[in-house]
């Protein structure tokens, strides 16, 4: 079921000196697959290009159910990543406050920012707020390519988009803090290590995340198995990042593990499990992938909602 809000909206390419004001054109989404129909680059004002784009959605637009949640798919510059990249928000309801808090979610190795979120999120996380479970809260998700959220290649650089440019685009659109600081991190197998990275980064600039919530983080415990992603320059590089070797480096944000014991990161999620105590630590029978996360959607919903500010 799909909502759709549609204004003109003035386009000029991106890295033009002046930029004219955009008017809105975004897509609602309120069932749980994203389609991917008719994205095209537009623009926006200010030091970083912004585009809200949707051209044509397929089939018919009927209202989403109250309650049900929805999923906003908008489509931004990153000057930090030099590409257009999709910026989905999942909203607890069509009408959400101003400022209202949001959790940063990161997806997986070959994924992208439409398909982050695992099944059942949206429906948990309108559930969960409607039935005041938890506080009201959102998710945003960004493409990030497959890096592990970090500059490999040079003039592609996930964690600067995230720590610089996110921000900007929130506060934009009234969500998040004053600040447009996502109050935590979600984060699914390379985004576990993501989100483990940018929990990093937040401590070091003293804007502490107030929980992670980590579904089969990509832990691997040794080169050979990492140096398989492209993903590092050498040894070196990927140990200055590794989760496991600065397991002090998120010290005090509260954090929830979710993995499947058949999963091939369990190794190294054990060991992080043994390192850092955090305050969930669950494992159970299941295999890597959403067959498993979305038997701990709810739990993780939950856990997040317990650390909105």
């Amino acid at each position: 079921m799909i909502a759709v809000e549609d204004e003109e909206q003035r386009a000029d390419a991106p890295g033009a000196k002046r930029w004219a004001r955009p008017s809105r054109r975004s897509v609602l989404i309120a069932g749980a697959t994203l389609l991917a129909g008719g994205l095209t680059a537009g623009t926006a004002t200010g030091t970083l290009p912004i585009a809200d784009v949707v051209d044509q959605v397929p089939g018919e637009t009927p209202a989403a159910p109250p309650g049900s949640g929805v999923v906003k798919v908008e489509r931004v510059w990153s000057q930090a990543r030099n590409r257009a990249v999709d910026l989905v928000t999942l909203l607890p309801s069509d009408s959400p406050p101003d400022h209202l808090p949001v959790s940063l979610l990161l997806h997986g190795l070959h994924g992208r920012a439409r398909a982050a979120a695992p099944t059942g999120t949206r429906a948990a996380l309108a559930g969960q707020v409607s039935q005041r479970a938890v506080p009201a809260f959102g998710l945003v998700a960004l493409d990030g390519g497959d890096n592990y959220w970090h500059q490999n290649k040079p003039g592609d650089d996930p964690m600067a988009m995230l720590l610089e440019e996110l921000p900007v685009w929130l506060r934009q659109r009234h969500l998040a803090g004053v600040d447009g600081l996502p109050f935590a991190c979600m984060g699914l197998s390379m985004g576990g290590f993501g989100a483990l990275l940018y929990a990093r980064r937040r401590a070091e600039r003293r804007q502490r995340l107030s929980a992670l919530a980590l579904l089969a983080p990509a832990l691997m415990t040794s080169w050979s198995d990492m140096s398989k992603r492209h993903a590092f320059h050498n040894p070196a590089d990927w140990a200055s990042m590794d989760p496991l070797l600065h397991p002090d480096a998120t010290q005090g944000v509260p954090t929830g593990v979710w993995c499947g014991t058949e999963d091939p990161f369990i190794g190294g999620v054990r060991r992080f499990i043994a390192e850092t105590h955090p305050a969930v630590a669950y494992t159970a029978r299941g295999r890597h992938g959403d067959s498993f996360n979305r038997t701990v959607v709810p739990a993780v919903i939950g856990f997040l909602g317990k650390h909105v500010p």
